[in-house]
C-alpha cells in the first residue's frame, strides 16, 4: 500500500492552518504544519515534503520569499509550491510565477479547488520522479551498449585465437602422428626414406616454425582478452553496488577509475582521459553507487560537450581531466573538459530538473538535477562549476571528510 503524500502547510493564522490541516487530512494526506516562513523553509531544506501550500504574507519569510529562495539556492528535491493569497490581480499572479511558485489559490480558499490543484501537483511530482527513474534507466541503457562494445572486442580476438589454436592443433597432431610412425620404424630397424619424407612434408605443410612463433602470442592475447573482460565485469560490479543503501568508506580514486572504465565507450572516441589523484587523500564516507552515478553523469556530459566542438573528419580529440584532492574540510573531485562551455543564459538553471542545453533526444535534463540531489541532500556536500564558452567546463564535487558512516 502506498503511503499518503506529506504536504507542508505554512500560515501565520492559526485558524487558516487548522482549516487547511482538516481539509487535507480528511482527503487522506499527512500534514506538516508550520507557523511561519522560517519553519517552512527549514522543513523544506530537510526534504520533509515535496508539496507545499504557503501563505503569501508571513513573518520572517513570506511564501514569495520561500519560492524565490528555492529557485535561487537550488533545493535538492524540487518542491511543488502553491501560494495561498488574497491577491488575485493578473500582475500579482504573474509575480508569483516569476518568483518560482508552481500554482496559486485565492483566499478564502474553496476546498474542492485546493484539492484539485494539489492533485495536479501530485501528478507533476510523480512525473518528475518517473523521469528521474527514466534518466537512470537511460544511463543503464547507454552503459549496456558501451559495455557490450567493450566486451565484444576482446571476446572477438579470444574467439579468433581459439579457432587458430584449434587449426594449429590439427596440424601439430598430423606432425606428431608422422613422428610416431618414424619412431615405430626406428625401433624395428633401418627407417624407410619414404617415412622420413612423409614427416618432412608434414612439418613443411604445418609450418612448424610459424606455429612456434604465433601460438604463444595467441595464448597471451587470449589471456589478455579474458582479463580485460573480467576487469570490465569487476568494474560494473563495483560501479553498481547493488543493494547498498548505507554509507561506507571508499577510496575516491577507486571510484573514479571504476567509472572511467565503465564509461570508456562514451569518451574514448572523442577525448583523451587524464587523471590527477591525490594519493594521500583519506577515504570518504559515501553511498558508492550514488556517487558513481554522479561521476558517470559528469563524464557523459563532458564527452558530449567535447564532441560538439570536434570536426568528425579530422580525427582530433579533446581532453577530459578527472582528479581528487583535499579542499579544506572536504574531499574534492573535479571533472574538467575542453568542450563548448555552458552559455551564460543557462548557468543559473543548470541544476534545475528538466533543464538541458542538449538537443532533443540527447538528454532528459535530469542528470545534473539528480547529481545535485545526491551530493547536496544525501551527502551534505557541494557541487558547482566554472565555465568559459568555447574553452570548457570544470565541475567540482566536494564531500565532507568528517561525516559519519550512516545512512
Amino acid at each position: 500500500m502506498t503511503a499518503p503524500m506529506q504536504i507542508l502547510i505554512a500560515d501565520d493564522s492559526a485558524l487558516v492552518r487548522a482549516m487547511l490541516k482538516d481539509t487535507l487530512e480528511e482527503a487522506g494526506y499527512d500534514v506538516i504544519a508550520c507557523e511561519d516562513g522560517i519553519q517552512a523553509w527549514e522543513a523544506i531544506t530537510r526534504g520533509e515534503s515535496r508539496l507545499a501550500v504557503l501563505d503569501w504574507m508571513m513573518p520572517g519569510l513570506s511564501g514569495i520569499d520561500i519560492c524565490r529562495r528555492m529557485r535561487e539556492e537550488r533545493v535538492a528535491n524540487w518542491v511543488y509550491a502553491i501560494l495561498l493569497t488574497s491577491k488575485d490581480k493578473p500582475d500579482d499572479i504573474l509575480h508569483a510565477f516569476q518568483a518560482g511558485a508552481s500554482d496559486h489559490v485565492c483566499k478564502p480558499f474553496r476546498e474542492a479547488e485546493l484539492l484539485a490543484r494539489i492533485k495536479v501537483g501530485e501528478k507533476m511530482i510523480n512525473l518528475q520522479m518517473e523521469l528521474t527513474q527514466s534518466q537512470k534507466l537511460e544511463s543503464v541503457g547507454q552503459l549496456a551498449a558501451g559495455i557490450a562494445h567493450e566486451i565484444n572486442t576482446p571476446t572477438q580476438y579470444v574467439s579468433d585465437n581459439t579457432r587458430f589454436l584449434k587449426d594449429a592443433f590439427q596440424d601439430i597432431k598430423c606432425v606428431l602422428q608422422k613422428f610416431n610412425t618414424l619412431l615405430d620404424a626406428a625401433r624395428k630397424g633401418p627407417v624407410d626414406e619414404k617415412i622420413i619424407a612423409g614427416l618432412e612434408e608434414a612439418i613443411q605443410q604445418a609450418d612448424i616454425d610459424y606455429l612456434c612463433e604465433e601460438i604463444p602470442l595467441a595464448i597471451d592475447q587470449s589471456l589478455s582478452g579474458v582479463e580485460q573482460v573480467a576487469k570490465i565485469v569487476r568494474a560494473m560490479k563495483e560501479f553498481s553496488h547493488p543493494g547498498v543503501s548505507t554509507k561506507s568508506r571508499i577510496n575516491l580514486k577507486d571510484a573514479v577509475e571504476t567509472t572511467i572504465s565503465v564509461a570508456r565507450n562514451e569518451w574514448k572516441y572523442v577525448a583523451h582521459m587524464v587523471t590527477e589523484f591525490d594519493e594521500t587523500l583519506e577515504e570518504v564516507s559515501c553511498l558508492p553507487g550514488e556517487l558513481n552515478q554522479v561521476l558517470l553523469n559528469l563524464i557523459v556530459n563532458a564527452s558530449h560537450a567535447i564532441e560538439d566542438t570536434l570536426d568528425k573528419e579530422s580525427g582530433e580529440r579533446g581532453t577530459i581531466t578527472i582528479g581528487t584532492r583535499r579542499n579544506g574540510r572536504h574531499a574534492e573531485i573535479f571533472v574538467k573538459d575542453t568542450g563548448t562551455g555552458i552559455p551564460e543564459s543557462a548557468r543559473r538553471r543548470i541544476f534545475d530538473p528538466f533543464f538541458t542545453t542538449k538537443s532533443v533526444g540527447r538528454g532528459t535534463g535530469q542528470g545534473l538535477a539528480i547529481s545535485y540531489a545526491v551530493v547536496v541532500e544525501k551527502h551534505g556536500g557541494e557541487i558547482d562549476f566554472v565555465t568559459e564558452e568555447g574553452k570548457g567546463t570544470t565541475f567540482f564535487i566536494r564531500l565532507p571528510l568528517a561525516c559519519e558512516v550512516a545512512a
